[in-house]
């Protein structure tokens, strides 16, 4: 009787490659300095996206929270909090990933399925940004409306809204082909 393992290495394979595009592309961006720090307008959520849009909710979760992760270590700044990083944008990925198992096939599911990642994302990143400010940081919620509401909610729209586009777009555009290289399997 033969065993059956989720990480084969052709998995392992596929996680690497992704969380090292996610890891690249978050590189491309436009740094935004705020009065209480910096926030960045980049890719990387692109291939968080597409990442699990292609190869389903734990393969696409990994290689999104792997690649933000390694790209916050690089960072003095953000690098402590780079398991914070895994696990947002894991829980980004896996959503859209599931949501592309479970939804019927149709040219919309991966549009709503990328959506509803990003609005994951957006979320639990906007969440963290308010805790950090009014409990880590001690600050009034007068100063916090100004840091997280003002400075980064809406370039965190942006980013997923981006994203949403780019990752359908590309998964369109890469879907057929992965297929007949027999990339995708399902």
């Amino acid at each position: 009787m033969r065993e059956r393992r989720y990480f084969t290495t052709r998995t392992m394979a596929l996680i690497g490659v992704m969380a090292a595009m996610v890891f690249a592309m978050t590189y491309v961006g436009i740094d935004i300095p705020t009065a209480l720090g910096k926030t960045k307008l980049h890719f990387g959520n692109v291939m968080c996206l597409l990442s699990a849009l292609l190869f389903g909710p734990l393969t696409g979760g990994l290689a999104a929270g792997i690649g933000s992760a390694l790209f916050d270590v690089m960072d003095p700044v953000w690098a402590p909090e780079c398991w914070i990083t895994f696990l947002t944008k894991f829980a980004m990925a896996f959503v859209a990933g599931l949501l592309m198992k479970k939804l019927p096939e149709g040219k919309y599911r991966p549009w709503a399925s990328a959506l509803c990642g990003s609005l994951t994302y957006s979320v639990l990143y906007i969440g963290k940004n308010v805790v950090d400010s009014l409990v880590v940081k001690g600050f009034t919620w007068q100063v916090t409306k100004v840091e997280v509401l003002a400075a980064k909610v809406p370039v965190t729209l942006v980013n997923g809204l981006l994203a949403v586009v780019c990752a359908a777009l590309l998964y369109a555009a890469l879907q057929p082909a992965l297929r007949k290289a027999h990339v995708l399997t399902a």
